[in-house]
Parts: C-alpha cells; sequence; structure tokens
C-alpha cells in the first residue's frame, strides 16, 4: 500500500500541486516565526553580552519618583565619592560612571532627526581612558569631546544629518534649542542607533564629556549608573556583595553582570516576542484554510480514482488499508511540501529583521538561529495538517462499495449526512450569534470579555462553514440568475457546474470566506475606532495649530503662550495644562487654562454657567463627573494630589458643562491648577490664527519658541493623523498577514475548478459536440469561478460586519465617541476583489477546458 501511495503521488502531481503550495506557504509562515524568534532572542542575547563585555557588576540609581533640584532635574544618590569607593574595593580593576540622557538633533537643513521616537536619540558621557580614548565608543574620525562646547556624533548620525567635523550641531535634550561644535565621530554597536537607516528614523548617538552630561541631564558630580569592572580571578558574586555594603539603604541597586545581561536581552526581546506570536497566529489561520483545500482536493482525487479503489477492494484490500493508502500518500504530500516550506520559511526569517527595523523596531543583527526543535515542528505541522485534513476524505474512501463503485463513478452525498450537517449548522451558528448578542452589552473591555468574544466569533464563523452548502443554493440561484440573463447557456451552465457538489462548493468558498471574514471584522472595527478616535481627539477643539513637546513626558515653559501670542497672525495662544487631582469620589483630571481666552479655541458646551465664570478658587466641571461626585452649581469641591496626601485645596463649581476630551473632568486657571502639577508647566498650547494669516505661522511660531527639534507644530489636521498613524500602521501590518490566507484560498479556487475540468472532462466535450464554442468553455468555467469567489466573499462579508458590530462594545469603554461606521469604499474594494480572484483563478482551468479534444473527451470514461 505504501507503494501504491507513492505512485498515486507521483501520478497525480500536477493536480496535487496547488495542495502541496498550501502546506508549503502555511509551514512557511510556521517556520519563518519560529526561526525569527530563535534568531532575535539570539542577537539580543550576543548584544547584550557584548555591550557587558568585561562588566562584572552594575550600580543603577532607582528611577526617581519625581523631579528633584533646583533646575528640576532627577537628582541620584550615585556620586564620585561613590565611585572613588568601589574602585576603591579589592578585585575591582576600574569603574565606569555614566551619565544617561536623550538628545533630539536638528539636521543640517534644519529638520528634526527621528523626534517622534526621541527615546531612541540615546546622550550619554564620553570617558577617555590613559589613552584619552574611551573604548566603549571606538574613534572613527576627530577626537572626544574635551570641553562644554563640543560633541560627538556616531558614524552613522553624522552622515544621515550632514553634519562633518567643525560644524555646529543644534540639538534640545527637554526644552530650547542648544549649540555645540562636532569634533569627532564614533562606532556603536547599540542596536537602537544601528538600525537607523533613513533620514527621519532611526536612533542616534551624542557624546558630551562628563561635566557638561551632568549638567544636561542631572547635576554636578552625579551618575545613572556605575559600571564596575573585575580583576582576574575575582569571585564576581562576593564583588557584588561587597559593593552592595557601600550603597544607601535606598536609592541605587547592584546587579551583577550575568544578571544585568539576562535582564537586558529578556527585556529587549519583549516585543520581538509578542510579534511572533502574532505571526504564530496568523500562520495558525493560513494552515486553517488551507485544510479546506487539501481536503477538497483528496475528496475529489478520491471520487476520479473510485474506481481503482473499487478493484483494490475487490483484489483483496481492507478498508484499514485503504484509508492507510490515502493517508500515507497525504503524509509524503505534506512531508515534500514541508521540506519546501521550511526552506523558504528561512527567507521569510531572514527578511523580517530588515524589515521590521524599518519601521523602528531596531532589533540588532546577528546570524539565523535553526534548532533541531524547529525543524521538528515545521515538518511535524504540514505532515499533520495534510494527514488530518486527508482523514474524512480517506474514511470515505473506505467505505466505497466495489460493486456500486465499479458500476457508477458519480454518486449524489447522502442526503442524511446533508440534513445531519444542517442542523449541526444551525446549533454552531445560533449559538455564536447568541453568544456575539451578549458580547455586544458588555460596556468594559477585560480579558474575560475578549475571551468570550472570541470563543462567540469561533462559533459564529464554524457554524456558518457547517452551514455553507445549504446557503449556498439560494445565493448560487440567485446569482444564477444574473449569470443566465447576461451569458446565456454558459451563465446556466455555470450555475448548475456549482450546485452540482454543494459540499465542494461550500468548501472551496469557505476558504475565501474566512480571509474575508478576518479582515471585514478588522476592517469595521479599525475604521470605526479611527474615527471615534479622530471626533475624540479633536471634540471640543477649533484650533489651527497644536503646540507640544514631543519628548517623552514633554512640556513647554509658562511663558510660551505670550511668546506666540506675540506672533504676526496669531489670533489667540492658549496655555493648556492638565493634571491628576485627588477627591472624595476617586482621581479626576483638571485642565488649567486661560478662561479668558479658552473660547476662542474649544467650544464648551455648558449645561449651566459659562467660562466667564471661571476665576481663582472657581472652577467648572463635566457632567459626568459631577453626576459622578455628586456636584452641582455652588457645590465646594476638596481637590488633592492624586495621591490625596498633599497640596489641599478647595475650589468652588461655577459651572457645569457636557463631557469632552478638551476639557476632561475639570477645568480651573493655570494658578489653580499648577500647585498640584509636578513639573509646573505647561501640556500644549493652543493657536487660533487671524483669518487669512496663516500661511507660514508655523515656521513663525517655531522661530518664537526657539525652534527645538523636540517643539511639535501641527496643525488640527495634522493633529488628528498623527493621533491615528498607529491604527493605520497596524490595520496594514493585519492585511499583509492575512493575504497570505486570501493566497491560498485563492489557490483553493484554482485546484478546484482545474480538477472539475479533468472530472467532466467527457461531459466537456459533449457540449463542444452540441455546438458549444471554445469561447463559451471557457466563460462557463470562468463564470463557475466567479460565482464561486462572490458566494464566499458575500458569507465572509456579511459574517465579519456582524463580528465587528457586536465587539465593538468592548470600545466603547474606552471610546465614549465610538460608533460602527462602514467604509463602503473598502467593502467595494473587497468584492471587486473577490470578483478578479474567480477571474484570476479560472484562467488555467478555463484554458485547459477549451483545448480538449472533442473526441476524445467524449470517449474517455
Amino acid at each position: 500500500m505504501l507503494r501504491t501511495a507513492l505512485r498515486n503521488v507521483l501520478a497525480h502531481k500536477s493536480r496535487l500541486l496547488m495542495t502541496a503550495l498550501a502546506v508549503l506557504l502555511g509551514v512557511a509562515f510556521v517556520s519563518g516565526t519560529l526561526v525569527f524568534g530563535d534568531s532575535v532572542a539570539g542577537s539580543f542575547r550576543n548584544a547584550a553580552a557584548k555591550n557587558l563585555k568585561g562588566v562584572a557588576l552594575s550600580v543603577r540609581a532607582d528611577a526617581p519618583s519625581g523631579p528633584g533640584g533646583s533646575e528640576g532635574k532627577p537628582v541620584t544618590v550615585l556620586d564620585t565619592e561613590l565611585a572613588r569607593k568601589i574602585s576603591a574595593l579589592p578585585g575591582v580593576a576600574s569603574v565606569r560612571p555614566t551619565v544617561n540622557g536623550t538628545a533630539t538633533l536638528a539636521a543640517k537643513d534644519g529638520s528634526p532627526v527621528n523626534a517622534d521616537n526621541n527615546w531612541q536619540n540615546l546622550a550619554t558621557n564620553y570617558l577617555p581612558g590613559k589613552d584619552g580614548k574611551d573604548s566603549r565608543f571606538p574613534l572613527t574620525a576627530g577626537r572626544g569631546p574635551a570641553a562644554e562646547g563640543e560633541l560627538v556624533l556616531d558614524t552613522r548620525t553624522a552622515e544621515k544629518t550632514g553634519y562633518r567635523i567643525g560644524d555646529t550641531v543644534r540639538f534640545a535634550t527637554d526644552g530650547p534649542a542648544l549649540t555645540k561644535k562636532l569634533v569627532g565621530t564614533v562606532a556603536t554597536d547599540d542596536p537602537r542607533v544601528a538600525a537607523g537607516g533613513t533620514s527621519s528614523g532611526g536612533g542616534t548617538l551624542t557624546l558630551f564629556d562628563t561635566p557638561t552630561a551632568q549638567k544636561l541631564f542631572l547635576h554636578a558630580g552625579q551618575f545613572d549608573e556605575i559600571m564596575v569592572a573585575a580583576k582576574a580571578g575575582t569571585d564576581e558574586r562576593a564583588l557584588t556583595d561587597r559593593v552592595r555594603t557601600l550603597l544607601p539603604e535606598k536609592g541605587a541597586r547592584a546587579t551583577s553582570g550575568a544578571e544585568l545581561a539576562a535582564e537586558q536581552s529578556a527585556g529587549s526581546s519583549g516585543d520581538s516576542g509578542f510579534f511572533a506570536k502574532l505571526l504564530m497566529v496568523f500562520a495558525g489561520i493560513a494552515l486553517f484554510v488551507g485544510v479546506f483545500l487539501i481536503a477538497n482536493t483528496f475528496t475529489m482525487l478520491i471520487a476520479q480514482r473510485s474506481r481503482e479503489i473499487a478493484l483494490m477492494r475487490a483484489v483483496g484490500a481492507s478498508r484499514r488499508q485503504v484509508v492507510r493508502s490515502v493517508l500515507a500518500e497525504a503524509a509524503l504530500l505534506g512531508l515534500g511540501a514541508s521540506a519546501a516550506g521550511f526552506a523558504l520559511g528561512l527567507g521569510i526569517a531572514a527578511a523580517m529583521r530588515p524589515l521590521l527595523n524599518a519601521t523602528g523596531a531596531d532589533l540588532p543583527d546577528g546570524p539565523l538561529v535553526i534548532s533541531p526543535s524547529t525543524v521538528a515542528s515545521s515538518l511535524a505541522v504540514g505532515v499533520l495538517v495534510t494527514v488530518l485534513a486527508a482523514w474524512l476524505p480517506s474514511r470515505k474512501a473506505a467505505k466505497i462499495a466495489p460493486i456500486e463503485a465499479l458500476s457508477s463513478v458519480d454518486q449524489a452525498p447522502p442526503t442524511r449526512a446533508l440534513v445531519i450537517r444542517n442542523v449541526l449548522g444551525t446549533l454552531l451558528t445560533g449559538a455564536g450569534v447568541l453568544v456575539m448578542f451578549h458580547v455586544s452589552t458588555f460596556r468594559i473591555t477585560s480579558k474575560e470579555h475578549l475571551q468570550i468574544a472570541m470563543l462567540g466569533s469561533g462559533l459564529t464563523v464554524s457554524g456558518m462553514i457547517v452551514l455553507a452548502p445549504l446557503l449556498s443554493r439560494p445565493l448560487i440561484t440567485l446569482a444564477g440568475k444574473v449569470t443566465t440573463r447576461w451569458f446565456g447557456v454558459s451563465g446556466k451552465l455555470a450555475k448548475e457546474n456549482a450546485l452540482r457538489n454543494p459540499r465542494r462548493t461550500a468548501a472551496t468558498a469557505s476558504a475565501l470566506m474566512i480571509g474575508l471574514t478576518l479582515i471585514t471584522a478588522l476592517t469595521v472595527a479599525g475604521h470605526s475606532t479611527q474615527q471615534a478616535m479622530d471626533k475624540q481627539v479633536a471634540q471640543g477643539l477649533t484650533v489651527d495649530y497644536n503646540i507640544s513637546n514631543s519628548s517623552h513626558g514633554g512640556s513647554l515653559e509658562p511663558g510660551a503662550a505670550d511668546k506666540v501670542a506675540r506672533v504676526p497672525g496669531v489670533a489667540a495662544a492658549v496655555p493648556v495644562t492638565s493634571t491628576g487631582i485627588g477627591t472624595k469620589s476617586g482621581p479626576a483630571v483638571i485642565t488649567g487654562t486661560d478662561p479668558k481666552t479658552f473660547g476662542k479655541t474649544a467650544e464648551l458646551d455648558f449645561r449651566t454657567g459659562s467660562l466667564r465664570d471661571i476665576g481663582p478658587g472657581k472652577i467648572a466641571v463635566s457632567d459626568a463627573f459631577a453626576e459622578k461626585a455628586g456636584l452641582t452649581l455652588g457645590a465646594t469641591l476638596d481637590v488633592g494630589t492624586d495621591t490625596g496626601k498633599t497640596g489641599k485645596k478647595k475650589l468652588t463649581v461655577v459651572g457645569i458643562y457636557a463631557q469632552t476630551r478638551a476639557a476632561q473632568d475639570a477645568l480651573g486657571t493655570l494658578a489653580d491648577v499648577f500647585p498640584f502639577s509636578g513639573t509646573k508647566k505647561l501640556d500644549k498650547v493652543l493657536v487660533k490664527a487671524e483669518p487669512g494669516k496663516d500661511t507660514g505661522l508655523e515656521r513663525k511660531i517655531r522661530a518664537a519658541l526657539g525652534d527645538s527639534p523636540l517643539l511639535s507644530v501641527q496643525s488640527q489636521e495634522q493633529f488628528i493623523k498623527s493621533q491615528g498613524g498607529a491604527m493605520t500602521t497596524a490595520l496594514n501590518m493585519m492585511y499583509g498577514l492575512l493575504g497570505m490566507a486570501v493566497v491560498i484560498a485563492v489557490l483553493g479556487v484554482v485546484n478546484t475548478l482545474a480538477m472539475s475540468v479533468f472530472e467532466r472532462t467527457r461531459e466537456i466535450g459533449m457540449l463542444r459536440a452540441i455546438g458549444l464554442d471554445r469561447a463559451g468553455i471557457k466563460e462557463m468555467v470562468r463564470l463557475e469561478s466567479i460565482v464561486i469567489s462572490l458566494f464566499g466573499a458575500v458569507l465572509g462579508i456579511g459574517t465579519g460586519i456582524f463580528l465587528a458590530w457586536a465587539g465593538g462594545s468592548l470600545m466603547a469603554s474606552s471610546l465614549t465617541t465610538y460608533e460602527m461606521a462602514l467604509p463602503w469604499g473598502r467593502l467595494g474594494i473587497f468584492l471587486v476583489l473577490a470578483l478578479a480572484i474567480g477571474v484570476l483563478a479560472s484562467i488555467w482551468p478555463a484554458r485547459r477546458a477549451a483545448r480538449l479534444n472533442m473526441l476524445r473527451s467524449i470517449q474517455s470514461a
């Protein structure tokens, strides 16, 4: 029987080609994801080990809970005296005290460099040794910084910004722009810097002498970290314990080199690990779609080889042997396709790193890591999926009675089987719909609710798959009326062919349905969320420009609004800051502004009171917060910090407005809000331009505020677009990943049509004999393909819209403006895509059918 299975695989190579491609693509996705995950983890381990080479331990300052010192900069307990004490310990070879921060550069042409991801713009101190060079940052040109007015850049950053040694470099750390002279360039292996390759993206590295770095980021004599190198033969753990005895009880901690490397590797590879899991989910979807193609292929092959199977049974083959023969054939096919898929997966894994780095992922370089478990898992997945998909067809083959098969090649499926399937499909779909209706009542997003939504979605899609044969008859009959009216005999024959075997048609359409269900659900949910975010971002605001600091936790000086107000063409510049406060009813957010000018840039719908009533000690609150806190006009609100421990103050409620993002829970004056703010600075400045004076205003505003590279001056349209950019990127990535499932679905349509043409060879010959020409044959096959594709598209789009509607309630808790909005244009594109899939998938089968010899076809059995 093994020889028989091998002979069947070799005898039907062309018919199994599309099935092999489906397995190949699915396994490539799986193997590529596994190799990519292992390779990235290995690269991070290697990078961590390289960066910490020679480091026995590290003493790091704890992150401060807030700004300290007279200049509002962090204060650490790591100072020059502590570094000297550590250096004097037995076994210490050297210490390296470092200062860490971020510095965002302006390129030579004035454009900000990587300002939107400024956390990647690293800045630290250059610490020369006895030879005057820093071994951690090898010089590639020039020299290291030695004075306050000097800095050094990494080579890649210098190239992409256009600076050369001797040029004046403009940059910012957290406020106004500063300038220093470029005196050298260095090499670096830091992945955040080394991965950046575009002029506007990728991290940068800026080096200052130690006193300058301390002045910019800390205070004189203070450090963020002290790295310790040990003498040969020194016990690392014992040295770490000795260093810990020198540290104060709070404010610093010592970590051994081994622990530090493990921490860095685990922390750095976290995001890539999440992405690898996401890829694996889509790999599973691709393989699941492939199951329909595989099952369809073997079902049709078994129908075509029913005489052969009958003869095998007649000469003594048992049912078990027939099953084993089919499963062995599937295993051989799966093994060959999986091996090819694994090879393709290596290419996918190699391409993922530069692709992700181009989007700012900052993954370190390194070789591909191919573990034996990855090879075994990839091959096992491909073989297992193929064998499982062929299991039901193999059982059907085993049930063929020799006499029945010899007398009739093609028999209709038993009615009872379809009845049972329809009942099961109805139960599954009904259960899924009921669960999703329950999901639509949720108003809080939680892990439990998400799991229930996933269960309901799975039941609904599974039910639709099972019910597809039942649904195919009315939908395809309806489509057949159109094809018959427009294309005559060819259209009618296409309809009849699609309805001839409802289960085969349903299985072919289901593969496309799954992909379009997921794509439609994501599109509708994403489009609705995007619109809700746009409304929420701009809710209540009528500004022309939004000015902010793009650095993490960045803020503007309190006098920024006054400077902008003096710019010609500015009608109003409104200072805004928000901070958390503590109240008896729980935490809230209060917004501070200038009530006299706030109305020029925002529209508040006051239920009672007005902006004019807000003043010292007087605030307005949103209707939602008023209801929560039990506040009415004239009530007094006891306010503290968000911890509720200090800064108590009593504020009188003089107005209540409809809840809006522009003012959140409460609105007061800057003087009343600043005491609760940790920074005592502005979050943003809202600008209203004079009519017809907004041309070139952005450039003037930037100049008035010192033209810092961190300064973000966005129009209302730019602001809304920037807030929704992440959603657009995520959707595009999902489309790309789900595209694999659609490609496999297309292969399924091609395979079904090609094998169907072979199955109907004699019938096609008879049609040619009674007058249907080659063009008519092509048109018949093409229309059959289009009808099947559109059937799958209608089911997929309809199911996707329902799932997006029911699951949309989970977004309402975080987006009060969320409403389901159908992107009619994109849904229309999906239908056109299904039409195109039908046309493209039919090209080869239609040509093959039209080229069949009429007489030979009639004589075929």
